[in-house]
């Protein structure tokens, strides 16, 4: 792994609290996270008091927090569920996120080694992406790879990575669907590689484990499409996923990099796939719709800022997948609202203590 410099003043790890009892979760990763500032952002559906051990440099964000913020007017920015870590990206004022599931734990590499996930997530986003000429040797910049012949010498330098897209053992974050056709099946393959995913390719986002860039992505990162019925497992949303495209749109416009691979965490299992699989259905068949959507946006070059970005694409939303379906409306308006409250939460002064 390529040698970067961490400062631990510049990173937050934001968990979104959907288990009221932290304690198993937080002391198996207290060996990685205890050096740094950690975001813990209590789902406003929970009624038990969180369970949080002591020893850690942290703040606990609830419902009364995301109602200061929001005010009194009614938002269709919703902080539920899984979409409460994204109260910690808008209150968040370091310039790296990194942010992991509440039901993942520290995995272990082929060699039986810990993963240190914030450090390998810092250092895809501390080196450079390639993401206009696919180099065959996965990243380049990793310990032992390098450019392979013919790639040429005018990209190498590469850009900036404003994402990191980390993958999971044991329970693979496949949808519903998949998982009840194969209820047994567990991901043990531990795959040692990185690699940039090429501009204008999309890909389904998980935000399972990831970390990002605030300063460059920041507002892109983002609570917009909500399904009917959504539930407390992941097989059961969609937000990630929508947000990861808008991410990915974005990214290719102003000639920003996203990496997937390591590092790796390890996935409890949870959940029944084919109860999900009820909730869930909605949200497999809207995804028809919606790749076709992204893999066609084109954004305009007077689109200069990540605020630009996510307007114009909500009102192609609003335009083309809106008449489609009402929630497609909805998560329109939530983007457009999402920017409103970035400029006035997302910035300067965190707006609670």
């Amino acid at each position: 792994m390529s040698q970067v410099t961490i400062n631990d003043n510049e990173v937050d790890i934001v968990i979104a609290a959907l288990h009221s009892d932290l304690t198993s979760f937080m002391e198996e990763w207290r060996p990685v996270f205890s050096r740094f500032h950690i975001i813990i952002v209590k789902d406003p559906e929970l009624k038990e008091e969180l369970k949080v051990p002591g020893g850690f440099n942290l703040n606990i964000y609830t419902r009364s927090d995301i109602d200061k913020v929001l005010g009194s007017s009614s938002s269709n920015v919703l902080f539920s569920g899984y979409s409460c870590r994204y109260f910690g990206y808008l209150i968040s004022r370091k310039k790296y996120i990194v942010s992991v599931d509440d039901d993942c734990f520290p995995a272990k590499d082929n060699k039986g080694v810990l993963v240190d996930p914030v450090a390998q997530h810092l250092t895809n986003l501390k080196t450079p992406a390639t993401p206009f000429f696919f180099n065959t040797l996965y990243d380049p910049f990793c310990k032992g790879a390098d450019f392979v012949r013919g790639y040429p010498f005018s990209l190498r330098t590469g850009v900036s990575c404003a994402l990191s897209c980390g993958l999971w053992l044991n329970l693979a974050d496949y949808d519903a669907p998949t998982q009840s056709l194969k209820p047994a099946q567990r991901n043990s393959r531990y795959v040692d590689a990185v690699l940039t995913v090429p501009a204008r390719a999309m890909m389904p986002i998980s935000g399972i484990n990831i970390a990002f860039d605030r300063e460059l992505v920041g507002p892109a990162l983002l609570p917009a499409l909500k399904l009917g019925g959504e539930g407390k497992f992941r097989w059961e949303t969609a937000e990630d996923i929508w947000s990861g495209m808008c991410v990915k749109v974005i990214c290719d416009h102003m000639g920003l990099g996203v990496k997937s691979g390591l590092p790796y965490v390890w996935r409890k299992d949870r959940g029944n796939a084919i109860e999900s699989l009820k909730k869930e259905w909605e949200g497999v068949k809207l995804m028809e719709e919606v790749v076709p959507f992204f893999q066609s946006v084109k954004l305009s070059p007077g689109a200069a800022t990540v605020e630009d970005c996510v307007v114009e694409i909500a009102a192609a939303v609003k335009e083309k997948l809106g008449p489609l379906d009402a929630v497609f409306s909805l998560a329109a308006d939530a983007m457009m609202e999402w920017i409103k409250l970035w400029k006035v939460a997302g910035t300067g002064t965190s707006p609670v203590a």
